[in-house]
């Protein structure tokens, strides 16, 4: 046995080692070691990308290109290269992704754990830096993170204070009023070029709007409450103060999901972060990017090898999801982009079925030749939970969910409502947040209303009084609200005594308090009171709490449950099921942006006529006609093996009519240079009716049958 002493510069860190190892010297100058784990079935573009030294790297992986165990194997990489896991910051678009990458990065790391990584959405990091770090922009550390409804809700309120309500002209509701605020943070874009260009029905009202915009930060401020879009301004501001030099020492590489997707403030917060020629990598596809309408910007994939000079750039086309026949169709679309990286998908799979381009006569005809396929290929052994329908906004599916129902073939449909927008669940919600921050105004006033025989003038003269006991006592509002007496009626008494007496055991004392699994149960014991006098189906809403207290048990502390919740909220309460059972089937129905990072044995896109895909909406705005495109090429990368697109050539102006006055319309624009990779047929041609056989007049038998009931 011998000591050897080696001094090596650490290629991923720059800094000099000295290692010291024994060995025997048979092994010395033995060269060959085994593969990685997390190298292994890697091609050669994905290996560049997980082996790259250091410096700014882009991957721009297409559909299907193995994107998530790219990114998930340089994590791993990094950590076994010496790399400390908590000094890597891992940012995606939702928990699950985060979750998911960490733990493949976790299976491939032999004697090291990933467990430690910074890893989670934007806002989530956002959330978990401005706990500690906020004092230094003037935040609270116990302040609450508001959901977008409670945003919604708090404009609503001032624009009543401000009697905007009561205008001689349209005012704009409070969700189109949230969207123009959030519109302003996110893309950092005046408010008047902003009404501009995309809310110019609004322009009337700029001096209004500023007045409720400079309202709502006074009243966010005042109860120590942010919104999504703060977490990321605050972020970018503490990179500004002098606090930012600490957060940028926590961190040796960032790596970053769904680049494509970062509006203006995410990438600044970036390049804050890394500097120009810092160890970021980021991952993503130009032409997958469709959410223009949350403020993301293309450009900023499109400039990164412009804004970081010494940017490596590795191209992923192997495509490991669909036949070359749907990568054909998929391929020809996009390539008529005049704003995208060069890139071509290619796959080693098999050859499979033609995609189908499909006229029907109208959307009855649509329904149903969508409903017969779908049959068709159950048949066939695809089962329905393999197969998708997808479509460009929500209200495209209402005649097929008609047709489905009637033929009772299950679905589910993505694209709707949230299980945390749901009026019970919010309740719930509502009483974690009053214990959490007191001066939460609009939680209390949800809190409030719950209660029997109060109304909105009485939930705030409540309000209004305990804040000035409480302030009068040197107390909070939740002392003074669990303490002195309450201007209300009997019929309301009786419940506040149980709400008092479920708040006081969730807040425990001074040495400790329950877990949120434990404050859910409890509070639903005021919930199960209050819901059978507010809701029809009150078990079943009482069923959701339990639900959301089955997802508090991960958790042992309140703030962290209430703030990761409503930053990365689950869909529905499917999302806290088990595996489903054997027998449980259905077909899937989502929106395409609902779909994006899904995928399909079968995907039918339906309405993919001019006017829907693109949409007439779009294509006023600045690059919507090319996003309208992306949005279509994503439709159709969804498929792995059946691929179909439907258009109907007629469009009735009463919905669901089938005669009268109707619109043709023409197959979309974005299909013209993939018409060669399409099977195209016709359905529903309705067969003509020979109506000179029931010239003649017939015998009235309904008439003479009533008659005879009153002769």
């Amino acid at each position: 046995m011998i000591s050897v002493r080696l001094i090596l510069r650490d290629p991923i860190r720059g800094t000099w080692l000295r290692i010291i190892r024994t060995t025997t010297i048979e092994h010395m100058f033995d060269m060959e070691a085994e593969t990685p784990a997390y190298l292994e079935g890697l091609n050669q573009d994905q290996r560049q990308a997980v082996l790259h030294d250091v410096g700014p790297l882009l991957v721009i992986a297409g559909a299907g290109s193995g994107k998530t165990r790219t990114l998930a194997s340089r994590v791993a990489h990094l950590i076994d290269r010496g790399v400390p896991a908590d000094r890597l910051l891992l940012l995606t678009f939702t928990r699950r992704a985060s979750a998911e990458m960490l733990k493949r990065a976790d299976a491939s790391v032999e004697h090291r754990s990933s467990g430690r990584v910074w890893g989670g959405t934007f806002h989530s990091i956002a959330n978990r830096l401005l706990r500690t770090y906020g004092r230094a922009v003037g935040l609270e550390e116990n302040f609450t993170v508001m959901d977008r409804t409670d945003t919604e809700s708090l404009f609503g309120i001032l624009r009543t204070e401000h009697g905007f309500g009561k205008t001689k002209t349209r005012f704009p509701r409070k969700e189109t009023i949230a969207s123009i605020y959030s519109r302003v943070a996110n893309a950092q874009t005046s408010l008047s070029d902003t009404l501009t260009e995309r809310f110019p029905w609004c322009q009337d009202h700029s001096e209004e709007l500023k007045a409720l915009f400079r309202g709502y930060t006074a009243r966010k401020r005042e109860h120590n409450i942010v919104d999504y879009d703060d977490l990321l301004l605050y972020w970018q501001a503490i990179l500004a103060s002098d606090a930012g030099d600490a957060i940028r020492g926590l961190f040796d590489h960032v790596l970053v999901d769904e680049y494509q997707d970062t509006n203006l403030v995410q990438a600044e917060i970036l390049r804050s972060l890394c500097g120009a020629d810092g160890n970021l990598t980021v991952v993503g596809d130009d032409a997958q990017s469709i959410y223009s309408f949350r403020a993301a910007r293309v450009e900023n994939i499109l400039g990164f090898p412009d804004e970081y000079k010494d940017a490596t750039v590795v191209t992923l086309e192997q495509n490991y999801r669909s036949t070359p026949q749907v990568l054909a169709s998929s391929n020809a679309v996009i390539a008529a982009s005049d704003a995208a990286f060069d890139k071509e998908l290619w796959t080693q799979r098999q050859a499979g079925p033609i995609p189908s381009l499909v006229t029907c006569y109208d959307e009855a005809a649509q329904a149903d030749w969508v409903c017969d396929r779908v049959l068709e290929l159950r048949e066939h052994g695809i089962d329905l939970r393999d197969q998708a329908v997808l479509f460009r906004t929500g209200h495209h599916s209402g005649g097929l969910e008609i047709e489905l129902a009637r033929r009772n073939i299950p679905f589910v449909k993505f694209g709707g409502l949230k299980f945390l927008e749901a009026a019970h669940v919010k309740d719930l919600l509502a009483l974690l947040r009053i214990l959490d921050n007191p001066k939460d105004e609009l939680a209390w006033n949800r809190v409030l209303l719950m209660l029997p025989g109060v109304g909105p003038a009485t939930a705030a003269k409540i309000l209004a009084h305990v804040e000035e006991v409480g302030a009068a006592a040197g107390s909070d509002a939740l002392d003074a609200f669990l303490t002195y007496d309450l201007p209300v009626t009997n019929e309301t008494r009786e419940v506040l005594g149980l709400l008092r007496d479920v708040l006081t055991d969730c807040r425990g004392d001074a040495r400790s308090q329950p877990g949120p699994a434990t404050q859910i149960d409890r509070l639903a014991d005021f919930c199960r009171v209050v819901f059978d006098g507010s809701y029809d189906d009150a078990d079943a809403r009482i069923g959701d709490i339990e639900h959301l207290g089955a997802l508090a048990a991960d958790y042992s502390d309140r703030s962290r449950f209430l703030a990761e919740i409503t930053l990365d909220p689950p869909n529905s309460t499917s999302d806290f099921a088990d595996a489903p059972h054997l027998d449980d089937d259905y077909l899937i129905l989502s929106t395409i942006h609902s779909a994006k990072g899904g995928e399909w044995k079968s995907v039918t896109v339906i309405h993919a006529a001019d006017g829907n895909i693109p949409s007439d909406m779009a294509l006023s705005e600045p690059g919507g006609l090319e996003e309208e495109r992306r949005l279509l090429y994503v439709a159709l990368t969804r498929a792995k093996d059946h691929l179909a697109v439907t258009v109907p050539q007629r469009y009735y102006h009463h919905r669901y009519s089938t005669n009268g006055n109707h619109s043709y319309a023409l197959p979309s624009r974005f299909l013209d240079p993939a018409m060669d990779q399409f099977m195209a047929s016709a359905t529903g041609v309705p067969q003509a009716i020979q109506g000179s056989q029931w010239n003649s007049s017939g015998r009235d038998t309904v008439g003479e049958s009533l008659s005879a009931l009153w002769e």
